[in-house]
């Protein structure tokens, strides 16, 4: 009888804490670019492409108050000098799918990272890689570090390198192909950011050609609270 009555309890405190939590979440405002109706539908089968719905992507909610904080920021790369565009174009809230807004990067596996200028509370990434057509961009991964060489609170927050080739370990995230919507990449664990000043973004070449392209990159977030 003791025992049911503490399950009770402990349940009916799990069912408050998650309505709190709740109610402290709003949907964050991403503004989308136009779509591109053009290009020739893309023919890649395959067991680690996510299978596509035809619907919007659902509403994302973050703590309120999320904003976005990479516009803006300085961007860093292992590919220096892009072949095509600049890399401060890719936090330059420019999303469009026209070659104008493209910046791309050297073959191999490249990176670009951003500073966020102090630590900060991290609930999204959304990536727009080149939308203009579809392609899907090959081990593609996402991760947070408190420092530029990423060698304190590394975390990883998405990684579809199934064959680890790009040699960052095997990834179980799926490959996906490119619209207007970009990729939505959740920082959030157990309703709460992910701390980290430097975001950087991986790629390895897409099914179109071996470069590897970026149009913005938005991270959601907050700056952390100073003690």
């Amino acid at each position: 009888m003791r025992h049911a009555i503490l399950a009770k309890l402990v349940v009916g405190f799990a069912v408050v804490g998650l309505a709190a939590l709740a109610a402290e979440m709003a949907p964050i405002d991403i503004k989308l670019p136009q779509a591109y109706f053009g290009g020739t539908p893309l023919n890649y089968p395959g067991e680690h492409l996510e299978e596509s719905t035809g619907l919007p992507r659902e509403p994302f909610s973050a703590p309120k108050g999320a904003a976005v904080l990479s516009q803006g920021k300085p961007v860093t790369s292992s590919s220096a000098n892009p072949t095509f565009g600049k890399l401060s174009m890719i936090t330059d809230g420019e999303k469009g799918y026209q070659q104008e807004f493209l910046t791309e990067l050297a073959p191999g596996t490249q990176w670009v990272q951003i500073d966020l200028g102090e630590p900060c509370e991290i609930y999204a990434i959304v990536v727009w890689h080149f939308h203009q057509g579809e392609r899907v961009y090959y081990d593609f991964v996402v991760r947070t570090a408190d420092d530029a060489d990423f060698k304190t609170n590394v975390q990883k927050l998405y990684n579809n390198d199934f064959d680890n080739s790009s040699g960052l370990g095997v990834g179980n995230d799926k490959e996906y192909i490119e619209s207007n919507e970009g990729r939505l990449v959740s920082a959030l664990r157990d309703g709460k950011g992910t701390l980290g000043r430097y975001v950087r973004l991986y790629s390895k070449g897409n099914t179109t050609d071996d470069a590897n392209h970026y149009v913005e990159v938005e991270v959601w977030g907050k700056p952390r609270p100073k003690k």
